[in-house]
C-alpha cells in the first residue's frame, strides 16, 4: 500500500509541482491550500505524512502543527521560505520531524520524506516481545503510559507526547542513572544520525522538562552532564496491568 501524503501549500504552482514530484515517487497525494482544507481532507481518510509551508492564509503552519501534534501521530515536514533559527527551532519544539528551506533540491526532499516514512513504518513494528497488559513507568509521582504515549503529572494533568519526546523519555526511564549522549538520543528519537549543529535533542529535552516544571514540587529529573549528554535521576518502577 502506498503512503498517503498531504501537501499544505497556498501557492498553486508550488503545490502542483510537489504533487507531481511525489506522485512520480509512488505516493498517494492530496493537497490543500490552508488549514481548513487540510482538516477536511484528514477527516476523510488517514494521512501518513504532511509537507507544509509556514506562511498560510488563516492559521499559520506553526499553529496548525501545534494542534496537529495534540491529535495525530504522522510525519511532518516543513518546506518554507522562512529560514530564521527562531522559526526552525519553534517548528521542532512543536514536533516537526524536519524543516527544509525553499528553494529546495527535489531529490533531497524526496529522500528525506522517504526516510521519514521508513522511520514511521519501523516505529509501528514491535521491537521486543509483546507483554500482556499495559506497561506504565512510575517515577516521582509521575506516570508514563506506554500504550497512549501520555504523561501524567502528580496532579493528574495529562500531556500527550509527540513520538520523539516519548522515545527519549522512555529511554531515560528504561536506563535511569545512565548518561545518554546526543548521538544515542537522536538515533532513539528519530532513527537517524546526529547532524552538525543539530539541536533536536536539546529542544526535546527542554519540552519534557517544561512538563515536569508544571508541578513545582518535581525535582530536576533530567540533568545535563556537560560535554557528555543527559541523565535521568528519578526513582523508576515499571508496572504491567492486565
Amino acid at each position: 500500500m502506498s503512503a498517503k501524503l498531504l501537501i499544505v501549500e497556498d501557492e498553486v504552482v508550488t503545490r502542483q509541482t510537489l504533487a507531481r514530484l511525489f506522485q512520480q515517487e509512488g505516493y498517494e497525494v492530496f493537497d490543500a491550500a490552508d488549514g481548513k482544507q487540510m482538516e477536511h481532507i484528514m477527516g476523510q481518510q488517514p494521512v501518513d505524512l504532511i509537507i507544509m509551508d509556514v506562511n498560510l492564509p488563516g492559521q499559520s503552519g506553526l499553529e496548525l502543527a501545534e494542534s496537529l501534534r495534540e491529535q495525530k501521530n504522522i510525519g511532518l515536514v516543513f518546506l518554507t521560505g522562512r529560514d530564521s533559527d527562531e522559526d526552525r527551532l519553534l517548528a521542532l519544539e512543536l514536533g516537526a520531524d524536519d524543516y527544509l528551506i525553499k528553494p529546495y533540491n527535489p531529490k533531497e526532499l524526496t529522500i528525506r520524506v522517504r526516510n521519514l516514512y521508513r522511520r514511521i513504518e519501523h516505529s509501528q513494528q514491535p521491537t521486543e516481545p509483546k507483554v500482556e497488559g499495559s506497561r506504565e513507568f512510575h517515577f516521582n509521582d509521575w506516570v508514563l503510559d506506554c500504550d497512549s504515549r501520555c504523561l501524567y503529572s502528580p496532579a493528574k494533568q495529562m500531556f500527550r507526547l509527540p513520538k520523539s519526546e516519548y522515545r527519549a523519555l522512555e529511554l531515560f526511564l528504561t536506563q535511569p542513572g545512565k548518561i545518554h549522549d546526543r548521538e544515542t538520543l537522536v538515533r532513539k528519537m528519530l532513527d537517524r544520525e546526529l547532524r552538525p549543529n543539530d539541536r533536536t535533542v536539546d529542544v526535546a529535552i527542554r519540552r519534557i522538562r517544561r512538563h515536569f516544571e508544571s508541578h513545582p514540587e518535581t525535582p530536576n529529573l533530567i540533568t545535563t552532564i556537560h560535554g557528555e549528554g543527559y541523565r535521568f535521576v528519578g526513582d523508576v518502577r515499571v508496572e504491567i496491568s492486565s
